[in-house]
C-alpha cells in the first residue's frame, strides 16, 4: 500500500512492535497508514502489553480502521473477538481477507462475512491482488468520514530528515518520545524493543521535521548471531542514516564514547551526512563534578576525530534537559549543508587564506590556488583549481576545511574538497 518496504516482514509471531506510520497518496486522496503491531492473542514477546497499549492509542486516533485476517486459517474465534471489540470504538471498519492467492483461502472467504463488517474485500498483500481495491475502498470511507477536500498545492517549507542512531540501550527511543512530546515509540530496557525505522512528522518554529528512530546497531560480529530480524532491523538503520539529512548519534553519557559508537558515526559521516553528536543520561553523570563536560568532550573526541565538525550537546531525554537545544541544533545543520556560497565571495576568502597560509602538497612546496567554486551541496563540495597537477598535503586540506568551515558556519556537516589542475585556455 505504501510502495515501500519499510516494515519488517517475518514469520516470527510479535515482530511488528511500534505502530509504523507513513503516508499514501491514491485516486488524488492522501492520508496517513498506520500498521499496528498484533494486539490480540497470546504472545511470548516481553513487550506485548506495551505494544499493546501503543496499539489501542493508534486505533483510539483513526478515522477509519482495517481489520486483516489470515483467509488461509480461516475464520477463528480471536477473529470474531477483535470484530466485537472494534465496532465497540464506533469507528468506521473494513475487512480485508489476505492470502487469498491460496485456494484453501478462497473457499473460505466467505466465512467472514458474519463478522458483520462490510465491505470485505480479499487481497493478497504478497502478490498485490486485491490492495488497489481495498485503498479504494479506504479513500471513499475516509471521504464519507471527513467529506470531499480539494487538492490543494503544497507550498510548506522543507523537510529535514533526522535519523536518530546509536547502541542498544542509549536511548534513543525515549529521546524520540521527548522531541516528539507523546509516547510514539516502545521504551523498554529490554536491549532490541525497536526493531522497524520509525518515523514521525515535527514542526518545530515553522521549521518541518521527520524525526526516524531506528534499530540499535551492534557490533557486526553480534548482529550475526542476532538472527534474520536483527539484521534487517540493522540493515534499515543504515538505510535510514542514508536517508537523512542529518544525524543524531545517541551515546550513553554514563560509560562515554565506545568503539561502535566511532564505527556509527562512521556510516554518517561516509555517507555524508550532517552530525550531531547527543550524550544521552547526563542526568545520571552530574555527581562527577563541573569539569567532566570537558572530559568527556575531550576523549570523545579523541574517539571519533573524524567527526571533530559534529556539535556535541549533553541531554536528559528522561528530565527533558537540554533537549529542545537539539532541534535547534539540527536546523542548523539542516541549513548549513543546503548553504551555496557565492564564488566571487569565496575566492576573496580564499585569497585572504592563501595569501596568509600558502598551499603545500606531498611532492610540490610551490603550488597556487588559481580561484575555486562550489560544486555541490548536502554535503557542500568545493573544487581548487591550481597551477599544478598534484593534491594538498593532508594538513592543508584539513586546514582550508576548517577555515571554510569557521568562515561561512559549516556547522556539523562534513565538506568535501577536491583539486584539480587548470586546464589550458580556461578548459578543465
Amino acid at each position: 500500500m505504501t510502495g515501500s518496504r519499510r516494515a519488517i516482514v517475518n514469520a516470527t509471531a510479535g515482530t511488528t512492535r511500534d505502530s509504523l506510520a507513513r503516508p499514501v497518496t491514491w485516486g488524488g486522496a492522501a492520508f496517513q497508514l498506520l500498521d499496528s503491531g498484533g494486539l490480540y492473542g497470546a504472545s511470548e514477546d516481553p513487550l506485548h502489553e506495551l505494544v499493546v497499549r501503543q496499539g489501542q492509542r493508534a486505533i483510539a486516533g483513526a478515522d477509519l480502521i482495517v481489520l486483516v485476517t489470515d483467509g488461509r486459517e480461516g475464520l477463528v474465534g480471536g477473529d470474531q473477538t477483535i470484530a466485537r471489540e472494534l465496532r465497540e470504538t464506533g469507528k468506521p471498519l473494513l475487512l480485508a481477507v489476505n492470502k487469498t492467492d491460496d485456494k484453501r483461502a478462497r473457499d473460505s472467504s466467505t466465512d467472514f462475512y458474519t463478522l458483520g463488517i462490510d465491505p470485505v474485500l480479499e487481497i493478497s498483500a504478497e502478490h498485490g491482488t486485491g490492495v488497489a481495491e481495498l485503498l479504494d475502498a479506504i479513500v471513499d470511507r475516509l471521504g464519507e468520514v471527513s467529506g470531499p477536500q480539494s487538492p490543494v498545492a503544497s507550498q510548506e517549507p522543507e523537510e529535514t530528515t533526522v535519523a536518530i542512531v546509536g547502541r542498544p540501550n542509549v536511548g534513543k527511543s525515549s529521546l524520540v518520545n521527548r522531541l516528539l512530546h507523546e509516547e510514539r515509540v516502545l521504551v523498554s530496557d529490554m536491549p532490541g524493543t525497536t526493531r522497524d525505522a520509525i518515523d514521525s512528522p515535527l514542526t518545530w518554529h515553522h521549521r518541518r521535521f521527520r524525526i526516524v528512530d531506528t534499530a540499535g546497531m551492534r557490533r557486526p560480529g553480534r548482529v550475526a548471531t542476532g538472527g534474520q530480524i536483527e539484521w534487517v532491523s540493522v540493515a534499515g538503520a543504515k538505510k535510514a542514516i542514508g536517508d537523512a539529512d542529518v544525524v543524531v548519534l545517541v551515546v550513553d553519557a554514563s560509560t562515554g564514547a565506545t568503539e561502535q559508537d566511532a564505527a556509527i558515526g562512521g556510516e554518517a559521516d561516509r555517507a555524508g551526512r550532517g552530525v550531531v553528536i547527543v550524550a544521552n543520561k547526563w542526568d545520571l553523570v552530574k555527581d562527577r563534578g563541573p569539569k567532566y563536560s570537558q572530559v568527556f568532550d575531550e576523549e570523545t573526541r579523541h574517539r571519533m576525530r573524524f567527526l571533530d565538525y559534529a556539535p556535541i550537546l549533553h541531554v536528559s531525554a528522561m528530565t527533558g534537559e537540554r533537549a529542545p537545544k537539539i532541534l535547534e541544533t539540527i536546523d542548523k545543520i539542516g541549513e548549513a549543508r543546503r548553504r551555496k556560497i557565492p564564488t566571487p565571495k569565496l575566492n576573496k576568502f580564499l585569497a585572504e587564506v592563501t595569501a596568509a597560509n600558502p598551499p603545500t602538497s606531498p611532492g610540490r612546496k610551490h603550488v597556487r590556488i588559481m580561484y575555486a567554486a562550489q560544486v555541490g551541496v548536502a554535503p557542500p563540495k568545493f573544487v581548487f583549481f591550481t597551477n599544478v597537477a598534484t593534491t594538498f598535503h593532508f594538513s592543508y586540506e584539513r586546514f582550508l576545511v576548517n577555515q571554510l568551515r569557521s568562515f561561512f558556519d559549516f556547522l556539523g556537516t562534513p565538506i568535501r574538497v577536491e583539486v584539480r589542475r587548470r586546464g589550458k585556455k580556461g578548459v578543465n
